[in-house]
């Protein structure tokens, strides 16, 4: 079963409708290639993905350990190649966990799910995954 439909609606944007659930999403260029940069752009969409992933599979870690990770913030940096061909170089992804005790074990589990997303697993060798964990301790 198909899960995006997908059409362009002009002026570099495309509106994208998740099959199952019905929710829409627009993307645009960016402006550093001729678009407005109103909406995310494709390669955002990837960079965000990798982090969706990554704290996902920390929340199914941590559901099946018996311990939270709820409020936890990502904040993502997506840096594109200067030379041809336009790609990602690198994706940064830095998630700072709630003010809580994390004990070295949970510390650990959730370290390993940064290795065993399946979108860390799809993207191509060569873009750089720069992920930093930050504990703060409460």
């Amino acid at each position: 079963m198909a899960t995006t439909e997908t059409i362009y609606i002009g002026s570099l944007r495309t509106e994208a409708t998740h099959l199952i659930s019905g929710n829409k999403l627009i993307t645009d260029a960016p402006p550093d290639n001729q678009g407005k940069g109103e909406y995310f752009s494709p390669t955002d969409l990837v960079a965000t993905a990798l982090g969706s992933c990554i704290v996902t599979i920390m929340g199914i870690a941590a559901r099946t350990h018996g311990f939270s990770i709820d409020g936890t913030k990502l904040v993502i940096t997506k840096i594109m190649t200067r030379e041809a061909p336009r790609r990602i170089a690198e994706i940064i992804v830095d998630i700072t966990f709630p003010e809580m005790q994390y004990t070295d074990q949970q510390k650990k589990i959730l370290e390993l799910c940064v290795k065993t997303c399946p979108v860390a697993l799809s993207l191509h060798p060569d873009i750089i995954q720069n992920v930093t964990l930050f504990f703060t301790e409460g």
